[in-house]
């Protein structure tokens, strides 16, 4: 319609949900008929959704716990604060192993399948996973960079910055946290005009505190990492060598503290 504003991530997710205005669902589903390979993940979206709900069902038909009964939960609320906290993380991790369970268990499999993966090796297979997703490439959008920035520089445990590539023609979508093998990852992703996506990874730990550009390529995607100040960098695209060497030296340029000497590059 004339004036509507696009159909947007936000749009898709409350179809998915079932929470869209029936004049804005219409809208959604016209624009779904035009694009046929995202409707039919936005299908397998919702049909996963409804696995989920067909398979807790049945805790929706119980009775409710008598530990969850008001005059329990108060009785609760005086507990010393270790235990309270002990009971939340047990609730939390069986509604966590439930839920991964009714997903078929991907996320585990696919944890002990990368244990032994490089640094490098585990950001290429982020970002093949991510850079394709849709409804949600990224936990915390570019609109709120200063927090994304914030909450991935504490728990990488380093300080972060989301690098400008404006110059390179890419913009900063937004981020996520990620695991890799016990440390905590952070990816940045960036988008340009022709819609081609960019991902820098970063972790803390390295046995080196400083290398040189190291250079990967695994079928149609590329690399370069490289270690710098306690923290593992690499950046991924599927793009030649020669494209992405600029973008990896804009991206350690503006890393690198002011007044550090020149660092070797190959």
């Amino acid at each position: 319609m004339t004036g509507e504003r696009p159909i947007g991530e936000d749009d898709l997710q409350a179809y998915v949900d079932g929470r869209l205005a029936s004049s804005r669902r219409e809208a959604v589903k016209a624009y779904l008929d035009d694009h046929p390979a995202l409707a039919d993940q936005v299908k397998q979206e919702i049909d996963l959704r409804e696995a989920l709900r067909a398979r807790l069902a049945f805790k929706a038909a119980e009775p409710v716990p008598s530990r969850l009964r008001v005059a329990n939960l108060v009785a609760a609320q005086r507990r010393p604060m270790h235990r309270r906290a002990a009971a939340v993380a047990a609730v939390v991790g069986l509604l966590i192993g439930g839920i991964l369970g009714a997903a078929g268990g991907v996320w585990w499999s696919g944890a002990s399948h990368v244990a032994g993966a490089s640094v490098a090796g585990n950001a290429i297979a982020a970002h093949r996973i991510y850079v394709s997703e849709r409804l949600h490439p990224v936990e915390v959008p570019a609109e709120q960079e200063a927090h994304l920035v914030q909450w991935l520089s504490r728990r990488v445990g380093k300080p972060l910055t989301a690098p400008n590539l404006t110059a390179q023609g890419y913009r900063l979508i937004g981020g996520r946290l990620l695991p890799d093998s016990g440390e905590a990852a952070a990816l940045f992703m960036y988008e340009n005009a022709g819609g081609n996506r960019l991902t820098l990874y970063a972790r803390s730990g390295g046995a080196e505190a400083q290398t040189s550009f190291r250079f990967e390529s695994r079928d149609d995607v590329s690399a370069f990492s490289w270690i710098d100040n306690g923290l593992s960098y690499v950046v991924t695209a599927k793009a030649e060598r020669a494209q992405l060497l600029p973008i990896a030296e804009t991206i350690y340029q503006q890393f690198e503290a002011p007044g550090d000497p020149a660092k070797g590059r190959l």
